[in-house]
């Protein structure tokens, strides 16, 4: 299977396109790419197959052959994520770029440990290029937006979708398949999906969601780490809005 790289632009009227940078090197130099080779390129708007024309240390230079056809996500899904340890923060960031996210928003939720809050600012460069390798390898046209980190509060009271859900781990909250069921998802593919910390949500959180109009939903009565829940609700999501010849 072709790899995809990521370029700035394609030039439609040379049909020819530049990788420059980490990417060139790594391809030049660690999969010692020769003119000839084909490979898959997206500029986040469209992706086409490609030709090597030329390599040197930290240039590739391409030949536009073919379009290929872009794969959307079924629905524009933004994903608040608290702040947990960061290697499982980091494993729900890959899974949720595979599982087709448009935005990603850090929270500093009000469970979450403060020394990860503390330091998640020095992380976003790692995480976005999680972000980014995650997103050639699940060959999506464009790599999610990684927001700067918020408090759950303020996430909450920003949202305007209106379809926003709170993934809660209390008794009471409606499996998610209600909240769906009751829920007007034929026309609007746009979601806010909020994902607390260990420990779950404060009282001062879900009266926050609830105030911004999230609805509170379960993914079943066992409790899940955060980076389960992420895996859960988006597999749930994608099969909800998937076409019909594909669920």
């Amino acid at each position: 299977m072709r790899r995809r790289f990521f370029v700035d632009r394609f030039d439609q009227n040379a049909k020819s396109a530049v990788l420059e940078g980490e990417d060139a090197h790594h391809l030049g130099n660690v999969l010692r790419a020769q003119p000839g080779q084909l490979y898959e390129l997206s500029d986040g708007s469209a992706a086409w197959l490609a030709r090597i024309e030329s390599v040197r240390r930290d240039r590739v230079e391409f030949a536009l052959v073919e379009q290929i056809a872009a794969i959307s996500p079924v629905a524009d899904f933004t994903l608040l994520l608290s702040i947990v340890k960061f290697d499982a923060f980091e494993w729900a960031l890959e899974k949720a770029t595979e599982l087709g996210v448009s935005t990603i928003v850090p929270l500093a939720a009000g469970r979450s440990e403060k020394n990860l809050v503390a330091a998640a600012a020095k992380r976003s460069e790692r995480w976005r290029k999680i972000l980014f390798e995650a997103s050639q390898q699940s060959r999506r046209l464009r790599v999610p937006a990684l927001t700067d980190m918020v408090e759950a509060e303020q996430a909450f009271a920003s949202q305007s979708a209106k379809l926003c859900i709170l993934f809660s781990e209390r008794s009471d909250a409606p499996p998610l398949k209600q909240v769906l069921a009751n829920a007007d998802t034929a026309r609007q593919r746009v979601a806010i999906l909020a994902i607390g910390p260990e420990g779950g949500w404060t009282d001062a959180e879900f009266a926050a969601a609830r105030a911004a109009g999230f609805r509170e939903a379960s993914l079943g009565p066992l409790i899940l780490r955060t980076e389960t829940a992420v895996v859960s609700a988006l597999s749930v999501l994608n099969f909800w809005w998937a076409p019909a010849g594909e669920q």
